[in-house]
């Protein structure tokens, strides 16, 4: 049986343990650690190397979506579900366009914690129970993109290697594959020149004077 490892993000040690207590009782999930902030988090993601992190928004030092972007850029592989009391369409979107993998609140009962975690590790993206209805799609119907992935499409489309982008952004190449992967799976797209072809149609091109 496979484990799922943990780590919680939240400046209330209370909630903190209160959750890592409720995720304990199930025999295929560990809780790594628990820090109080965003900062410590990135610090520490690397070390404690999580498969999923539960991160509040609101904290001290930094906030959740700042993290969040970083996190995203940094360890990719690392699913991030947002931990919230903030229930209002505009905590949930922002969220998304900062990269998270899903928003869950915190007074929801353990199971849908539990599938929430299980939701992100699969690869797909979780909503808590009526934010989806909430959420204005993009005009392509497609989830929203991330401003890294907008920067890291474009470079694509200009014909660039993962190489190239890698040394252009100062990430890793394993950084840019995971990007283009989730680029391709959240577009709908099975190949780089179909990245390209959206690039094109919809405008991503226009304005920098290169073609791909």
């Amino acid at each position: 049986m496979a484990i799922i490892r943990v780590m919680i993000v939240d400046d209330h040690p209370m909630v903190a343990d209160g959750i890592r207590a409720l995720l304990e009782t199930y025999d295929d999930l560990t809780v790594v650690g628990t820090v109080s902030n965003g900062r410590a988090a990135i610090e520490q993601a690397a070390e404690l190397d999580p498969d999923v992190i539960l991160l509040d928004l609101n904290m001290p030092e930094m906030n959740g979506l700042a993290a969040t972007e970083i996190l995203r850029d940094a360890l990719p592989q690392i699913a991030i579900l947002i931990l919230s009391m903030h229930d209002s369409p505009e905590y949930v979107a922002t969220a998304l366009r900062h990269g998270a993998n899903g928003y869950c609140l915190k007074d929801q009962p353990t199971e849908e914690i539990r599938r929430a975690i299980d939701t992100v590790m699969a690869g797909e993206r979780y909503l808590c129970p009526g934010a989806e209805t909430t959420l204005v799609p993009t005009a392509d119907g497609s989830e929203p993109l991330t401003s890294r992935e907008q920067t890291i499409l474009l470079l694509l489309a200009q014909g660039q290697s993962n190489k190239q982008v890698a040394g252009e952004l100062d990430i890793s190449v394993r950084t840019v594959e995971t990007h283009r992967k989730n680029l391709k799976r959240k577009l709908g797209i099975a190949t780089t020149a179909g990245l390209t072809r959206y690039a094109m149609e919809h405008g991503v091109l226009q304005g920098t004077g290169l073609r791909p």
